[in-house]
């Protein structure tokens, strides 16, 4: 009997999943937009802490974008001790490049936020119509920037996010990457993320546009100082004072930084995994139960189960082994990883549990030497 129920809630969790959570699992590609008839002015702020690898690329991507309205790119030198700006000024070749180094961190708030909030003070002087927030390892196509601000100026949006396709190219990558954006969409439906009648809010942090009017409004970068998720803090922020938000995916729009081990991606989870339990340990124990049920369960149950607990699995482990193909086509995998999801999720689920250890040991939010103020003592 108890299998029995377990097969039962987690058949019942796919269906919802595959009909009732806004359709996140197609991976709907944005369409270009036509050009706004009057282009509007933009800065874009690029944080950059010890990037020298990446951020050429990233800024020669912003120097030749295809765009008729005025354009200035302002990148924040965030203490970086690898040569980061000496790099990005090469990289720019006498383009509208201004660098700035960042002030010392205050308390309270996240290194990369921080360094935002320095290039936005910077870029204030010439009152631009938009920010484009992006980060030093996002390269982006030449018309990135007039898609963003078409979209924006089309359809009203506050704030327009792409989500960049990411490397995927190591095993680990190969194994971990995709998952990774199916979970991230799982969360946050695009479809809903656009719909003003729902709550959803979420952004990916490297590349959001948002006008500077709504920005101003929301306080500045200082409204969500703290956020270790800063991208979806941010969105969640606008869409409460009103404003409408836009996010999708750009095939395009390219992270070229590498993962080159699991334990680099399993850092990179980690994270900021407990962070979005709220440092919850009744959240955590849930999020546990939850992802065996859901993932670990359907495989279980149609391999070593019988009758309806047999077959309530697999229909459970076939139904989010097609959810999961259409990822897996847009990463260019073989039809077979279909099946991997539950070791996948498995591997998500430790760095989880990592993520709260590490909140506990004083050293959650770790990135680039720095712990995150939520969690630093």
């Amino acid at each position: 009997m108890l299998l029995d129920a377990v097969g039962i809630v987690s058949a019942a969790i796919w269906a919802y999943l595959l009909l009732g959570r806004g359709g996140f699992w197609r991976m709907e590609r944005s369409r270009g937009q036509a050009e706004v008839p009057t282009p509007q002015s933009v800065v874009a702020v690029v944080p950059a802490r010890n990037e020298a690898t990446v951020v050429g690329d990233a800024i020669r991507s912003l120097v030749g974008q295809k765009y008729a309205g005025e354009f200035r790119i302002v990148l924040v030198d965030d203490d970086s001790a690898d040569g980061t700006a000496a790099v990005a000024r090469k990289a720019a070749a006498g383009g509208e490049l201004t660098i700035i180094p960042a002030a010392p961190l205050p308390t309270g708030w996240t290194g990369k936020l921080w360094a935002v909030a320095e290039g936005v003070r910077c870029a204030e002087t010439w009152q631009p119509d938009y920010y484009l927030l992006t980060d030093a390892d996002i390269v982006h196509p030449r018309d990135d920037l007039a898609s963003l601000v078409a979209r924006a100026e089309a359809d009203g949006y506050d704030l327009v996010s792409y989500m960049a396709t990411l490397e995927c190219r190591s095993p680990a990558e190969h194994a971990l990457i995709p998952a990774f954006v199916f979970f991230f969409f799982m969360l946050y439906p695009p479809a809903w993320v656009r719909n003003l009648q729902r709550s959803t809010a979420g952004a990916a942090g490297g590349c959001i546009l948002i006008r500077r009017t709504m920005l101003e409004e929301l306080g500045g970068i200082a409204a969500i100082a703290g956020n270790l998720i800063d991208d979806c803090a941010l969105a969640r922020a606008v869409k409460q004072r009103g404003g409408r938000v836009w996010l999708g995916l750009n095939p395009a729009t390219r992270s070229i930084r590498g993962y080159s081990s699991f334990a680099e991606i399993g850092r990179m989870i980690s994270r900021t995994a407990f962070t979005q339990l709220h440092y919850s340990f009744v959240q955590l124990v849930g999020t546990v139960v939850g992802l065996v049920i859901t993932y670990l369960a359907p495989p279980l149950l149609a391999i070593g189960g019988s009758g309806l607990a047999a077959g309530l699995g697999a229909a459970a482990w076939i139904t989010m082994s097609i959810m999961y193909l259409p990822i897996l086509s847009y990463y260019g995998m073989p039809l077979f990883w279909m099946f991997s999801l539950p070791l996948v999720a498995t591997f998500y689920l430790g760095a989880t549990i990592h993520s709260a250890v590490s909140h506990w040991r004083g050293r959650g939010g770790l990135w680039k030497g720095r712990v995150g103020p939520s969690v630093a003592r």
